[in-house]
């Protein structure tokens, strides 16, 4: 089973409060999910908005009409005429995605319409788009509450609109109210009304954190396309993020997908970067701390048989499993670092270094792997003559009114005859690194 991904980052992801794109942003981002990620479809940008959205969307055609791309570029319009439509075509947009009205409370409290004129106008705009050589999908907004309270209606649209040129129907669960027992349900009914040929998209929101159990649902049911954003991005809660919808996707459906996972990391921080939205560390697959282990235990079950590894290996998403340091590391953990550092402890020299490693922690202390050169000398040994520090990286920053501060990586080579004395080896040609944070007095 192939499941098509419809990234909408720079459109729904941008009605998160507080993000706006500056048009060379949406463009890199463009070029990252249908280039690095290869995500089947992206949505960059609503009609209308603003002269600078348009000058984003016409920099993303351009370029994607240079590679072949153009297709796969979608714009959300609106039930407007020919105003919309005209506004994505004068930019170079080829593909519309039309929202229209999925429940009946909208269509009449909202449009103040009946549903055979809703049916009309939209119809005159697949004719419009079919002259502009334009592709048309459909939204049904609030879909998920047409299917509650007005499943009739629904089905009224879809019967009408099925033999028409619309490319994809799109369900969104426009308030995120569903829970995964109904969405399951509601995409089976449409998808066992309809015949195979009909393309749907599930749309899911997070208001009650079921948007990603939501995309299993519906994905269970037979529907063919998922919409996602990358970090989760979106109104009020957010939608399904991208890197989420994949893993269970690979691992839970065992769907196809032509998604590169190896990149999701690096889109993640750069959309991350660019809206200013912060990743939570304990985001599933991108968030900092997803591939550390604290316990001791995990840290010594992972050294035997890795006992504590999961499907979702961090080298799939271009990351790397760590064990965190602290009150409840146990020797397992500490020598699970030392290796990055190309060390190795004799039992009582790991022993000694481990009990200070958990004093600190005890103390509230932040540990990292890059104290652990220092640890070592403060337990075994005090002599600091045996350090020689080379300045690997330097960084300075400076704030009006503040003192600056600098950040130096060094490396510190121990002589390997006093390390020796002590139990410690070390692997060929290896020098412990370390970040130190330097304050310098202000002039």
């Amino acid at each position: 089973m192939r499941v098509e991904i419809m990234d909408t980052t720079l459109r729904d992801g941008e009605q998160t409060q507080g993000v706006s794109y500056s048009p060379l942003e949406k463009l890199h981002i463009a070029k990252l999910l249908l280039k690095d990620l290869r995500v089947d479809r992206i949505e960059v940008a609503s009609a209308r908005v603003s002269s600078g959205e348009f000058d984003a969307l016409s920099k993303i055609t351009e370029w994607a009409r240079h590679n072949n791309l153009h297709r796969k570029v979608e714009v959300l319009g609106f039930v407007d005429g020919e105003v919309s439509l005209n506004w994505i075509n004068d930019a170079g947009g080829k593909v519309v995605n039309l929202l229209c009205k999925g429940s009946l409370r909208h269509l009449e409290k909202q449009l103040r319409k009946t549903p055979e004129q809703h049916v009309n106008d939209i119809r005159k705009i697949i004719t419009k788009a079919e002259a502009l050589d334009m592709q048309v999908n459909i939204y049904l907004e609030d879909w998920s509450n047409g299917m509650i309270s007005s499943e009739e209606y629904v089905f009224y649209m879809l019967d009408t609109l099925r033999n028409d040129n619309i490319q994809r129907f799109m369900l969104p669960d426009t308030l995120g109210i569903l829970n995964q027992e109904q969405t399951y349900d509601f995409c089976k009914k449409i998808i066992d009304r309809y015949p195979p040929e009909l393309h749907f998209d599930f749309h899911a929101h997070n208001d009650y954190d079921l948007a990603v159990a939501n995309v299993y649902s519906a994905v269970r049911a037979g529907i063919k396309g998922i919409h996602t954003t990358v970090n989760g991005l979106g109104e009020r809660a957010g939608n399904a993020p991208l890197s989420s919808v994949i893993g269970i996707l690979r691992d839970q459906l065992h769907a196809d997908t032509d998604i590169n996972e190896y990149e999701i990391t690096k889109v993640s921080k750069i959309v991350e970067t660019f809206s200013g939205i912060r990743i939570p560390v304990n985001k599933p697959v991108i968030g900092e701390n997803v591939f550390t282990q604290t316990s001791g235990v995990h840290a010594d079950g992972d050294s035997k048989d890795n006992l504590y590894y999961n499907n979702l290996m961090p080298e799939r998403f271009g990351r790397k499993r760590k064990y965190a340091l602290g009150k409840q590391s146990g020797k397992a953990t500490v020598r699970k670092n030392l290796e990055e550092f190309g060390l190795f402890l004799s039992p009582e020299s790991l022993s000694k270094v481990t009990q200070r490693v958990i004093e600190l922690g005890d103390k509230k202390e932040n540990v990292t792997a890059e104290d652990l050169p220092f640890i070592i000398a403060d337990v075994l040994g005090n002599d600091k003559s045996n350090y020689k520090i080379f300045i690997k990286n330097y960084s300075l920053s400076l704030s009006y009114g503040l003192k600056p501060s600098a950040n130096i990586q060094v490396e510190l080579p121990m002589r390997l005859s006093r390390l020796s004395s002590h139990g410690i080896s070390m692997a060929r040609n290896s020098r412990p690194r370390v970040w130190m944070p330097i304050r310098l007095n202000q002039q």
